[in-house]
């Protein structure tokens, strides 16, 4: 939490333009006409606090998707959250012709909905209840699935395309209180649902046959998790566009410091991922003045060589 106070500080503090800490209590507290004051409260703030939520709910749906799948490699997008909020976006460009941000929301978050209840269906064909294995496969076909139609349509229209790739590349640069006021609710729902589920993922860890025999309803859990999951990555996914990366890594290195404990993981892997967020972002303001590079170019640059050194160098809880 003071982590998470520091980079919120600083992604308040420090871009294009830095301010003194003066100017922010300013321009916070007694707003004021200045260009400083105007900054801060139109672009600076909003940022962060979009940066903050988004962080929360990628850091939590990456701790329960890899706690429900027990897949160390499994990251929010393996449900096909992040595939049918792209396809659906696209599908509203090329048929719609929508431009507004704000537009793209409902659609992402409609796509990212309806991915999921698809995968989950398709995981519980067969023996009648969805199983770890059965969800990884059904997830990662149909992100195929729906990543090759909306590549399909990107390259016969131009305008989706261009509207496209705006979306696609993932970032926090046009913060919208109005965007974020949309994503709260979902986000703080989803939070809810991780938080009330976190003993039954513990239970879930030691094995599906285990969990049975201690009285777990196992479809009622994998349920609560699925919905949580696409709230939390769908909303994420809708305000920001695609981020990957954050999800695969907040809930090893959570795990080094907090143990196998879903009750710590889930909290922890939130609070880190929105540090994670907000210093990838405030790293890409900086790095390149007065021009800025997007927040996902920055987490897979910065953070892959990262989380590598982590895997040689320490020793990751294990799943």
């Amino acid at each position: 939490m003071v982590l998470l106070a520091c980079t919120m500080l600083a992604s308040v503090a420090l871009g294009a333009r830095p301010m003194s800490l003066s100017e922010i209590a300013d321009g916070i507290l007694h707003g004021g006409q200045t260009d400083t004051a105007i900054i801060i409260r139109s672009m600076r703030v909003p940022r962060t606090i979009l940066g903050l939520v988004a962080g929360i709910a990628l850091g939590i749906s990456g701790a329960l998707i890899q706690g429900h799948t027990r897949n160390p490699l499994a990251d929010p997008g393996l449900l096909g959250v992040s595939a049918g909020a792209a396809f659906a976006v696209v599908v509203a460009i090329y048929v719609l012709r929508i431009t507004s941000p704000f537009q793209f929301l409902w659609f992402a978050f409609l796509g990212a909905a309806v991915a999921s209840v698809v995968v989950f269906g398709l995981a519980s064909l067969g023996a009648g209840r969805s199983s770890p294995l059965s969800l990884i496969l059904a997830g990662a076909a149909v992100s195929a699935f729906l990543g090759a139609i909306t590549s399909a349509v990107v390259l016969i229209d131009e305008t989706s395309l261009d509207q496209m790739r705006f979306w696609v590349v993932g970032s926090i640069s046009r913060p919208d209180y109005g965007i974020i006021w949309t994503v709260l609710p979902f986000i703080a729902v989803g939070v809810l649902l991780a938080i009330v589920g976190s003993p039954g993922l513990n239970i879930l860890s030691l094995g599906d046959d285990v969990a049975r025999a201690l009285g777990t309803n196992l479809a009622a859990t994998r349920v609560l998790g699925i919905i949580a999951i696409t709230l939390l990555t769908g909303a994420a996914t809708a305000a920001c566009g695609p981020i990957a990366f954050l999800g695969l890594v907040v809930p090893h290195v959570v795990r080094v410091f907090t143990g196998p404990d879903y009750r710590w993981i889930i909290p922890c892997s939130g609070l880190l991922g929105a540090v994670l967020l907000l210093l990838a972002d405030t790293l890409g303001r900086v790095v390149d003045r007065p021009s800025e590079i997007q927040v996902s170019i920055i987490l897979a640059l910065v953070g892959a060589p990262f989380f590598v050194a982590l895997v040689r160098r320490r020793k990751l809880a294990a799943l």
